[in-house]
């Protein structure tokens, strides 16, 4: 009997040892939102206040000491984030993923992006303020590294923690510069499609062809190939464990259309959804800076940012700054290409790369004067003509990071300007708006000019230099509104005007968003912080009662069974509204892709069909096609004794639409609610794992909202009837200058990206209801709220 006790006292001791040791295990991971801490790079006492949401409110005495902190909060709450962010462009994801990355990993140290860091980084002057700000941040991020808690996914992995450089902060910015880019998935699509079909599938697809232009011609095998490269860079964008930038709204209004007479600023970037979020806020004061920022992982200075006295944020431009040549070898010497000047020899660059629990993979890659070769790291197109990627981003000296801390540290509004002028690449639309009462938006990016008969949206030729850029032009060419007459300015992503004489090239998105928006703003002269936070979350698509009508006026009512004469009846007494209890936005979502499919699949094939629903294309599509009484694309080429009209083909997609529904959801259409399909869910990298996903994703939630309405969410078609939310608003921001202490935000999951933290998902209920939180300045508050870090000098 004593044997047993001893046996149960030493059973229960062991539990409440490892009990014990799992608790103090748990609480050493969460981050410390409260205490005193030294660090070296401090001159003087910093405080870093956290609010209720985790929000750092940094004082200090000076930027280098304000700097040095945020770097080192940043990194307790999303170092996982950074690690991710900082691995993709040198091509380092298969070290800690293993070869399911490698692809990933080749074409990315392809790019030049590492290169190019290297050469901004040489020509960074380093007593400037750009560098020592960037290096105290580094500070700041690498003394968490040494003395803060490992984060668990680098224990699950197995990922030793480095040490960070300026090289990754560049290499970030580059990523996220590829990200925002379309040519790469519509360019070679473009291509095939010409080859494949002619001149006028094309026409009928938006696609004007000057009838000069000289096409590059294809064999078969060539053909294939740009399908090939294509679905291979979808695929690799999709599978990145850092979500690409995909789009964004923004408005600005001047006073004269305000109730308090100060300028009301609006801003969702569209990126896709990840967890951690993309965004970190942060606010910082000293006694001579002031700013209230949201940051990408691993970048010191706000993408997005306000303070008392200006706001500015950011939409995707959309132009085009990637190019594609068809290059020509030398007939016998296998090392040189032809150029307009004879022969030159490839310049050759060696990339290893580490995979996990394998052998490292050696690669090298061909340059031209264009750009790299693709068919060294797309396996697909190996064996056909060299295609080179020629992008603006390589092409000119990287000034970004100095371009964000011109804007982030503006007095003026022209100081804002002069920071956009400095960006090359990505293309951006820079929102502004300050208390003085100016409003203006300004395109980012170097635009350039081809000959007349160059259409850049297909591959061009490298040979002859008749392809290649005649003109860059001055940033003043750039399309751009300052105080403009009708007192406010916006972007939907959507064609901007012309001030060079020119239609910019681009893959702008169709006109949904950008009419609803100007469709609100235009009437009314009386907005506030209240009605802003509305329309910022509408979800009424200003163009889908049009699609419907043009639908209802094509097909015959009668020809139809009673549910799906009940499909129709809810269509055309719809309001265009995309909420959860909605009926019509499921029956209408499925119509469309049925549309589409049975417009486009037929002659395109099940392969670039699919590339085709991943480009812009697509979305412009839905509209300008359906209002086409005659259209090459109606007629159904697999049925050789039949010739197709547009009645057939959507009284057939009506018909598909209902029977596929019916399978999915019931033959009662009232319980064919949009929240049943519609849902969102944050996914981490380490959710894929099953046993981990409850514990890492956030979500799935039924959610409002719908493709291109303002409130907008990324979702594929496809044949499931699901719409699982893929990308959407990353941060919801309403500025009011009347009343700047109380603006508005909200993330869609939290600040931290640490699982441990309670702000890992607080917000995302509030997300998901279109609610705010305040985006606080005035310290008594942020006092009374917050908990306290102290970080005192450390001797070194």
């Amino acid at each position: 009997m004593r044997i047993f006790k001893k046996i149960v006292i030493f059973i229960v001791v062991l539990l409440v040892v490892i009990l014990a040791g799992g608790a103090m295990y748990y609480n050493s991971l969460k981050p410390s939102y409260a205490g005193d801490i030294s660090l070296t790079g401090i001159s003087k006492e910093t405080s870093v206040f956290f609010d209720d949401y985790g929000i750092p409110h940094i004082y200090a005495e000076s930027e280098l000491d304000a700097v040095t902190a945020l770097g080192y909060v940043h990194a307790q709450d999303r170092l996982w984030q950074m690690e991710l962010m900082r691995r993709i462009a040198p091509g380092e994801l298969s070290e800690i993923f293993g070869g399911k990355m490698l692809k990933n990993d080749q074409f990315f140290v392809s790019l030049g992006i590492e290169e190019a860091s290297g050469k901004s980084i040489k020509n960074l002057d380093e007593n400037g303020e750009v560098y020592k700000l960037a290096t105290a941040y580094l500070n700041g991020v690498n003394q968490f590294i040494d003395n803060g808690p490992t984060p668990i996914e680098f224990t699950l992995i197995g990922v030793e923690k480095e040490h960070y450089q300026l090289n990754d902060i560049y290499n970030i910015m580059g990523y996220m510069s590829f990200s925002f880019a379309m040519a790469q998935k519509t360019d070679p699509f473009l291509s095939v499609v010409k080859e494949k079909l002619g001149d006028n599938y094309l026409k009928e697809l938006g696609i004007d062809i000057n009838p000069n232009t000289i096409l590059i011609k294809n064999a078969k095998p060539t053909v294939e190939s740009l399908k090939d490269l294509a679905f291979t860079v979808n695929k690799i964008m999709e599978s990145n464990p850092i979500p690409p930038f995909i789009g964004s709204n923004s408005w600005v209004v001047s006073p004269k259309k305000t109730t308090t007479g100060n300028v009301l600023f609006a801003n969702d970037p569209h990126i896709g959804f990840s967890q951690p979020a993309v965004w970190y806020e942060a606010h910082i004061s000293t006694p001579n800076y002031e700013l209230y920022g949201y940051h990408l992982a691993g970048v010191p200075f706000p993408l997005l940012g306000h303070n008392r006295n200006y706001a500015y944020g950011l939409t995707m431009f959309e132009n085009d700054d990637i190019d594609f040549y068809k290059e020509e070898n030398h007939p016998t010497d296998a090392n040189k290409y032809k150029t307009p000047n004879g022969y030159e020899d490839y310049k050759t660059v060696t990339k290893t790369i580490k995979v996990k629990d394998a052998e490292d993979v050696t690669i090298e890659i061909r340059n031209t004067r264009h750009g790299p070769i693709m068919n060294d790291v797309v396996d697909a197109i190996s064996q056909t003509d060299p295609i080179a990627m020629s992008w603006i981003f390589t092409q000119f000296e990287g000034q970004m990071l100095a371009a964000l801390h011109t804007i982030s540290r503006a007095k003026e509004m022209s100081d804002v300007k002069k920071g956009v002028s400095m960006i090359k690449a990505p293309g951006l639309n820079v929102m502004y708006g300050d208390s003085k009462g100016n409003v203006a938006w300004w395109a980012a990016g170097k635009l350039y000019k081809h000959k007349p008969h160059v259409n850049t949206k297909f591959i061009l030729d490298g040979a002859s230099g008749e392809d290649d850029p005649v003109e860059y032009l001055d940033f003043d060419q750039n399309p751009m509104a300052e105080n403009p007459s009708w007192n406010y300015v916006y972007s939907a992503n959507n064609q901007p005007d012309t001030i060079a004489n020119i239609l910019y090239p681009g893959y702008y998105l169709s006109e949904d968003r950008a009419k609803r928006i100007t469709q609100l703003l235009e009437p009314k002269n009386n907005w506030n912080k209240e009605t802003m936070a509305a329309m910022i979350t509408d979800v009424t698509s200003a163009v889908s009662p049009s699609v419907i009508k043009e639908f209802a006026s094509t097909i015959n009512y009668n020809s139809f069974n009673k549910n799906e004469q009940r499909a129709i009846d809810i269509l055309q007494l719809w309001d265009g509204s995309n909420t959860i209890d909605g009926v019509a936005p499921t029956i209408f979502n499925k119509l469309v892709f049925q549309y589409l499919k049975n417009t486009y699949e037929d002659e395109l094939g099940e392969e670039l069909f699919t590339q085709f629903l991943s480009t812009h294309l697509s979305k412009r599509a839905i509209a300008n096609q359906i209002k086409k009484d005659t259209s090459i694309w109606w007629d159904n080429v697999t049925t050789s004794n039949n010739i197709e009209t547009k009645k057939d083909i959507l009284s057939k997609s009506l018909v598909e639409t209902v029977a596929s529904l019916e399978n999915q959801l019931g033959n009662d259409i009232t319980s064919w609610n949009w929240g049943k399909v519609h849902t969102l869910e944050h996914p981490h990298p380490l959710g894929t794992v099953a046993s981990l996903k409850d514990y890492f994703n956030v979500g799935p939630f039924p959610i409002n909202g719908a493709r291109e309405v303002i409130n907008n969410r990324g979702y594929e078609y496809n044949d499931s009837g699901l719409y699982k939310v893929n990308a959407g608003p990353s941060t919801r921001r309403i500025i009011d200058f009347s009343d700047i202490e109380n603006s508005l935000s909200v993330l869609p999951t939290g600040q931290s990206g640490n699982p441990f933290s309670k702000h890992y998902k607080d917000q995302a209920e509030m997300f998901n209801n279109g609610e705010f939180r305040k985006m606080k300045l005035n310290k008594e508050e942020i006092i009374s709220l917050s908990t306290k870090l102290t970080i005192q000098p450390k001797n070194e």
